[in-house]
């Protein structure tokens, strides 16, 4: 088992400070920050290896490129609805809750229930990591039915005239990674996000003409038709 001292004077030898400048205007808080790129993060995390008790330890410290560590080499099979629960609290910064989601709650048994109690709650990271667990998903569970992705848009909908940066940036990313999944999938949400881009209110048609530029790209749609082949 790798010490905690260990793990982070690995962090502290891959720090720039000068870095930190660039991500504040990213929207990236840099309160406890070291400056540690994520590919440097990941390396370490190869090193130290899957540790549950040291994932804990590190989100312990409170330094956000420790946190996000954590969630690369903690146990999805040892996560508790407890301790994600006290994690999703904690998100102080879009980057540390894109990444545990994406590291390590997406992998979790409760990633679908969480999905449901999260993006119903007022605090702004909080109900992000709702909407950016969807996104995960649509990306990353390819056995889960398109139908569990419809029954998503609802809230989707809900959520798309919430104003703050950081919960309607993670709609349009939830929307935008369900409606490029697959054909059936891009219609649904084609469908959608024209309804949100007609609506009242100012974020809704931003998500919805966000939404639309990104599922009907030529990119997006190269990836569809490859999926047509495969099916």
């Amino acid at each position: 088992m790798t010490e905690i001292g260990e793990v982070l004077d690995l962090l502290y030898a891959a720090a720039d400070s000068d870095r930190l400048e660039g991500m504040d205007r990213y929207g990236i808080s840099i309160e406890k920050r070291m400056g540690v790129k994520v590919p440097e993060m990941r390396k370490i995390a190869k090193q130290v290896g899957v540790d549950h008790k040291l994932a804990l330890e590190l989100w312990q410290t409170g330094i956000p490129e420790a946190m996000i560590l954590a969630s690369m080499v903690d146990d999805p099979a040892a996560v508790t609805e407890a301790q994600m629960e006290d994690w999703v609290v904690d998100f102080n910064s879009w980057d540390v809750c894109d990444q545990v989601c994406m590291n390590l709650f997406e992998k979790t048994p409760f990633a679908w229930t969480k999905i449901n109690e999260w993006v119903k709650r007022e605090q702004e990271f909080v109900k992000r990591a709702g909407f950016a667990l969807i996104a995960c998903l649509a990306w990353h569970d390819k056995s889960a039915p398109d139908e569990n992705f419809i029954e998503l848009i609802p809230l989707i909908n809900s959520g798309a005239t919430n104003g703050r940066n950081f919960v309607k940036k993670a709609v349009s990313w939830a929307l935008r990674n369900i409606g490029k999944r697959n054909r059936n999938l891009n219609r649904v949400v084609l469908e959608a996000a024209e309804n949100l881009k007609a609506s009242e209110s100012k974020t809704a048609r931003w998500i919805g003409s966000d939404t639309i530029r990104d599922i009907t790209s030529p990119a997006a749609q190269r990836r569809l038709a490859k999926e047509d082949l495969v099916e």
